[in-house]
């Protein structure tokens, strides 16, 4: 039986690029680096960068909603977001839902998310508010 995630391995197509991003602007730990990948963490999430010749940058009009959190505290979130702005990430799409957050694109374009607010909060709202056909199991 499965027991928690593990990790997380995003394909990079510059390593240099993406753990100065992942390292430098949003502050991950970084673990160790080699040739053609890096091994950083945040909080419990360990993260691996691999370099992979076929990654190329997909335009997000191009792409599915798949994409990856990270939690922030309230009194962060308006530092951080300015701080990507400035360093030009892009924002990917407006928040609509409970909780502040900041949808950005690493150099890849891989989909991220910035969220103040955790499941039980979620959840609260949506009891509130329920999504079209939601059920709840608790």
């Amino acid at each position: 039986m499965l027991s928690h995630f593990n990790h997380l391995t995003l394909a990079v197509s510059d390593l240099a690029r993406s753990v100065d991003f992942y390292h430098q602007l949003l502050g991950l730990k970084l673990h160790a680096r080699w040739d053609n990948g890096a091994y950083l963490t945040c909080g419990e999430l360990w993260l691996c960068l691999s370099v992979d010749a076929q990654r190329e940058f997909v335009a997000p009009q191009r792409s599915d909603y798949t994409h990856y959190a990270f939690s922030i505290s309230e009194s962060d979130f308006a530092g951080f977001v300015a701080r990507l702005e400035q360093a030009g990430v892009v924002s990917w799409k407006t928040n609509k839902s409970e909780g502040d957050s900041w949808y950005f694109l690493d150099p890849d374009g891989h989909k991220l998310e910035a969220h103040v607010g955790n499941l039980a909060q979620r959840l609260m709202a949506c009891r509130e508010k329920p999504y079209k056909g939601m059920v709840f199991f608790d």
